[in-house]
């Protein structure tokens, strides 16, 4: 009994002494400074004020939407300044418009090519006069300093593939829907393609026209491909902003769910899963807009803190890519949504 008492007296010695220290610690940390993050000026410094400048091919439809609201959201957070210069698909246009930014000097051009040749010289000007230039998607043949966007011949394997294994035990007659030829995602798409049917011979090709990126002239071309063909299999498409047209020529021949069609866009809610939901579309390649935006983003921010002189590395950065079909459609997040207001 005795012995248990004196357990008892030390421990409680024991609490009292640590509950002693604590009240004589706690003061000494709340007394203490907090400490000032070293990098975090130099950061903002760097990127404040500074304008990032945006030509798409054209300001209105899922892609350029998307992009220019993904650089918005995290470049004007930086205290950054974001701005749009719309060709609206006139190529003579958005050569002037770029020619204009590089006497404005802004810190970033953000260019999405309407083809190989069109902006070449202006990017490699741009570069020489000390801006930096990140293309999206479509390339030029001039390099920049980064390119954010797609593998278009992974694309174009991976499309084809899926058309060729519908087509097993039926026609093996498939057409290819090209968008505009002399634009860098049409030609890589094609490589893709053409990689693919190599290794199936018995595979034939009764059609491969362009488009050029227009859902009437997709529609028109595929009606005309299914009045010949009406044992059709496949159809190869290279845009589902175009394809939509390309759809609704199957549809109106009655054959949606005779005829596979792949497509690949960038994974808007409406112009992919929607369709992909409807019949529309069997398989949709999206390259996820959101994320090639925030790749955009975090390459422009790293750049304009970073002093490397433009031009001076010439990086890449292909987004991962997400198949969508009838099996994921449906699940929450594989789309993302086009903003109400732009």
């Amino acid at each position: 009994m005795r012995q248990a008492k004196h357990v008892v007296k030390n421990l409680v010695k024991a609490v009292a002494g640590l509950a002693l220290g604590a009240a004589i610690a706690l003061p000494a940390f709340a007394q203490s400074k907090g400490l000032d993050e070293p990098f975090r000026d130099g950061y903002k410094k760097a990127l404040a004020g500074k304008t990032v400048a945006f030509i798409p091919v054209a300001y209105g439809f899922d892609l350029a939407i998307g992009w220019h609201q993904g650089l918005k959201k995290e470049l004007e957070a930086a205290g950054m300044k974001v701005v749009v210069r719309d060709p609206n698909w006139n190529t003579n246009a958005g050569a002037q418009a770029f020619t204009a930014l590089i006497a404005e000097k802004p810190a970033v051009i953000v260019i999405h090519n309407p083809d190989v040749q069109t902006y070449a010289k202006l990017i490699a000007k741009a570069e020489a006069e000390g801006i930096y230039v990140v293309q999206i998607n479509m390339r030029s043949s001039q390099a920049s300093t980064a390119f954010v966007g797609a593998d278009w011949v992974d694309i174009g394997e991976r499309m084809t593939e899926a058309v060729v294994e519908s087509c097993k035990g039926k026609s093996n007659k498939i057409a290819i829907v090209q968008g505009a030829p002399t634009a860098a995602a049409s030609a890589y798409t094609l490589k893709g393609v053409e990689n693919i049917l190599a290794k199936y011979p018995d595979v034939k090709v009764v059609s491969n026209q362009a488009a050029d990126w227009d859902a009437a002239k997709a529609k028109a071309l595929t009606q005309t491909v299914l009045k010949q063909n009406p044992d059709l299999c496949g159809i190869v498409g290279f845009w589902d902003g175009m394809d939509i047209g390309t759809a609704a020529a199957v549809k109106e021949a009655g054959m949606t769910g005779k005829v596979f069609l792949a497509t690949s866009g960038g994974g808007e809610q409406k112009g992919a899963c929607d369709q992909v939901k409807a019949g529309a579309y069997n398989l949709d390649v999206s390259y996820d807009v959101p994320t090639q935006a925030s790749n955009m983003a975090a390459m422009i921010k790293w750049l304009v803190q970073g002093g490397l002189k433009p031009g001076a590395a010439k990086q890449n950065i292909y987004t991962t890519l997400i198949p969508i079909t009838k099996d994921n459609a449906g699940v929450e997040g594989t789309c993302w949504k086009l903003p109400a207001k732009s």
